[in-house]
């Protein structure tokens, strides 16, 4: 009877996604534990060691136990499928209850944020977002709360860039190469930092490490852990005094710089188009000094107010508040109000008062680096009148910065500047014309689209991938030095240029990158992009190599003895030193030119080359970007390939599953058995506790063991046929559920699948709406994926979409946010 007591209650009322849970724990919560939880989870051998008899309350004590059961409830992993099973509004119901205690009860211990975690997006059912709603669901308008977002790592550089190097103009001819608007790219050993005068250095002393050292830089320090899925969301982040103090010392170093020029860092006698005539004093061993750099007399930097004011004995008001206004907008991209202008005018006054001209300008300027919107991106709806749901829909500057900062990494371009300012960016229409003006124009840098697709697909982490020497020996990369890291950031490069490429075209664009051919190709591409070679190989070119030594050798020893009195010719460099590679036959990437972006050339010579060929990968061996080097190191360890991530990643991004946590009591390592393969080692999973959820990872990473952990292409495994079988278990979609042969039929079965297009389309919206969608944000998807099938599967399309919704027009404002903010 409480069974069905309990249904009607959940039939007979409306359910509004996002309104406060009115539930009690006795009447509500208790008797759905005991009609769906505790015969599995009771006094008596629990499921798990999960006992759920008696757990009481949300309390501090068991925030953990409820978190669990909230993923497991919202998964519909529990009750299990051979359970009677609550109605979809009882099971809505009861998950909010969770995540309202835990919220309350861990409010000023820690706080509970983990449902809004980008990873836990899919805990949302697929089928209630595209599909019918259940009678009694009533949604409502939706939008996205009022916030302020903490400026990417890669945007702060990006607009501190601005302030001291030029960058080149986009240039049709060449469209890979590195352009103004582009995000500052990494340097060949994978760090983002700002250099200074790079652009002006034409002589140094001492090899590109020495060089490197040399160059002033300052590092990323926006910094945030590099893992993998969307990392931009609002409430990760925020600014401690220890970044702030960073902070202001770049800006000092900015300062001078924008002022000086390398005159800031340098010696006068460094300046010079002639460095000979400077030889005198480049004596002796200046190697990883900045006195070891020679630069240009040509003045490349912006030359901006800052330069103004500072070059010039007598500080005027009028150069003064230029100075200020000029750099307030470049760091903040809008213009100041009378207020703050004033304001920051008066602490620069103040400071050259006390510090006199120079240094009182360098540290009163300095501080609108601290600007709150110099590192946030408030999106606030201070001003306009709330709609009957307490919606605000942004405008003016607020509205244009968030169309900005989705496309761009820059301020404004002069139109979308001028469109603001004539109150030209209040309405829906108002969007859309600038959106799509800017997605036309390929002139207009949007790194944002490619930063999206790097979080999506987690292509851009190899680099980062730490190696055990011995172990990526044996896969036949190269393991001496850096090679095979420099390789990985060189993949990511190109794999960043055959996304653009794809989107280009704009047709069926995530077909198109899980199924393409094509490769742009680097200098290493032909070893990555090669098969590892048997171990019967192996010796046959090993035994090949001796065969022509000892030729060579002969013709040698007979040609001395027709020669005696004749010095013989000089062995050419690759007849000194075997540089055959015996375990791996390379693959033979031909085709046209092209390139990719990658960092300055004048970089020493350590920089990545940006010249690549757009070539055919080699057939019955790849298919699309999770076939590419990139995406599998990047979905490796140190040791070998890592088929739970790779699977996770599939059931993730491409089927919308969610996977629990691993509880900490598990210890999720497998076997150490160097010579059983990585299959046979990850029978552990198989174990009734932990197959619950590695039934929707493993059979999905598994079929990529065609490959090896270095990204090379492989039918053997420790001398045995690779087994690269797998399965798709319960996707949700019958069509897409079965067994697979390898990653290649896998891969097909879910490029042609609407539902991987749909759970693209998620991620899509989790990306640009910088949260996780809710069931009242099942309108917006479902018109963002019409948008997308409608137009062939046009990337366009989607955020012209995306970008027009309530969910990014919107906010809803709280005062806690408000008072936070301010």
């Amino acid at each position: 009877m409480a069974l069905v007591g309990i249904v009607s209650l959940a039939n007979a009322e409306t359910y509004t996604p996002g309104d406060p849970v009115h539930k009690d724990f006795a009447d509500f919560v208790e008797p759905f534990l005991t009609n769906y939880c505790v015969d599995c989870h009771g006094e008596s051998d629990p499921e798990g060691d999960l006992t759920l008899e008696g757990i009481g309350p949300v309390d501090e004590i068991n925030a953990s136990v409820w978190t669990s059961v909230w993923a497991q409830v919202s998964l519909q992993e529990m009750p299990p499928p051979d359970m009677s099973e609550p109605e979809v509004i009882e099971r809505l119901q009861f998950s909010d209850w969770i995540v309202s205690e835990l919220t309350r009860v861990m409010h000023d211990k820690g706080g509970f944020s983990l449902h809004r975690d980008p990873q836990k997006g899919n805990f949302l059912n697929h089928e209630l977002l595209f599909g019918p709603l259940p009678e009694g669901i009533k949604l409502k308008p939706t939008s996205s709360p009022a916030r302020i977002w903490r400026v990417t790592p890669q945007e702060h550089i990006t607009r501190l860039n601005e302030l001291i190097n030029t960058e080149p103009e986009y240039a049709p001819a060449t469209p890979g190469l590195r352009t103004h608007g582009d995000f500052v790219p990494t340097n060949h050993g994978g760090e983002l930092k700002l250099y200074f005068g790079t652009d002006r250095i034409i002589k140094w002393q001492g090899g590109t490490v020495a060089y490197a050292t040399a160059v002033k830089s300052v590092p990323a320090v926006l910094s945030s852990a590099r893992t993998h899925g969307l990392e931009n969301y609002p409430d990760f982040y925020t600014v401690n005094s220890a970044e702030a103090t960073q902070i202001m010392g770049i800006a000092s170093d900015i300062i001078r710089y924008m002022a000086e020029g390398p005159l800031s860092i340098a010696e006068p006698y460094q300046i010079t188009d002639d460095p000979n005539s400077i030889a005198d004093k480049m004596r002796g061993d200046l190697r990883g000094l900045p006195t070891s750099l020679t630069y240009s007399t040509k003045i490349v930097r912006p030359l901006t107010p800052v330069y103004d004011l500072m070059k010039e004995d007598e500080v005027t008001e009028e150069r003064a508040r230029a100075a200020v206004d000029f750099l307030f907008e470049a760091l903040t991209f809008r213009p100041p109000s009378e207020a703050e202008s004033n304001a920051y005018l008066a602490i620069l006054q103040q400071s050259i008062e006390k510090l006199g001209n120079y240094d009182g300008a360098v540290l009163g300027l300095s501080s609108i680096f601290l600007d709150r919107d110099a590192l946030f991106r408030p999106e606030l709806a201070e001003t306009g009148k709330a709609d009957e749901y307490g919606r605000v829909m942004l405008q003016d500057w607020e509205l244009g910065l968030a169309v900005n900062h989705a496309l761009r990494y820059i301020k404004p371009d002069e139109e979308l500047r001028l469109a603001i300012v004539e109150g030209r960016m209040r309405t829906r229409e108002d969007v859309k014309r600038e959106v799509t003006r800017m997605l036309a124009d390929e002139s207009i840098r949007k790194p944002r689209i490619l930063r999206f697709f790097r979080d999506y697909f987690d292509y851009d982490l190899g680099g980062y991938i730490c190696k055990d020497t011995k172990a990526l020996s044996e896969t036949g990369a190269k393991a001496t030095g850096t090679a095979h890291y420099t390789a990985m950031f060189d993949a990511t490069a190109s794999t960043d240029r055959l996304v653009e490429l794809v989107l280009q075209e704009d047709r069926d664009v995530l077909k198109q990158l899980l199924t393409t051919d094509k490769v742009v190709a680097g200098k290493s591409d032909n070893l990555y992009f090669g098969r590892q070679r048997t171990r019967d190989e192996v010796a046959a070119s090993i035994a090949a190599e001796k065969a022509e030594a000892k030729k060579q050798a002969l013709a040698l020893a007979a040609w001395k003895k027709e020669n005696p009195d004749k010095e013989p010719p000089k062995a050419k460099p690759a007849q000194r030193k075997s540089k055959i590679n015996h375990g791996v036959s390379e693959a033979d990437l031909t085709g046209p030119p092209i390139f990719a972006r990658v960092s300055r050339r004048s970089f020493g010579n350590g920089s990545m080359d940006p010249e690549r060929v757009l070539a055919t990968a080699p057939e019955g061996q790849r298919l699309g970007i999770l076939t590419h080097p990139s995406w599998l190191v990047s979905h490796s360890d140190a040791m070998d390939n890592h088929a739970i991530r790779r699977g996770r990643w599939i059931q993730e991004r491409l089927i919308g599953g969610g996977i629990p946590d691993v509880p900490i009591t598990v210890d999720a390592m497998l076997p150490d058995e160097p010579h059983s393969t990585l299959r046979e080692r990850m029978r552990v999973t198989r174990e009734d506790y932990c197959w619950t959820c590695h039934q929707k990872m493993d059979p999905l990473g598994l079929p990529f063991e065609m490959y090896n952990h270095a990204g090379l292409y492989r039918e053997f495994e420790q001398q045995e046929p690779v087994d690269t079988t797998g399965e798709i278990i319960d996707s949700g979609d019958p069509t897409l559920d079965g067994k697979v042969a390898n990653a290649f039929e896998l891969i097909q079965r879910l490029a042609d699948s609407e539902r991987a297009e749909q759970v693209f389309v998620r991620h899509a919206f989790r990306f640009w709406m910088g949260r996780n969608e809710t069931l009242n944000d099942a309108p917006v998807l479902q018109e963002a994926y019409r948008a997308y099938k409608e137009s062939n599967g046009s990337m366009k399309a989607l955020i012209v979409s995306l970008l027009t919704s309530d969910a990014f027009l919107y906010r809803t404002r709280t005062d806690a946010v408000l008072t936070a903010a301010n």
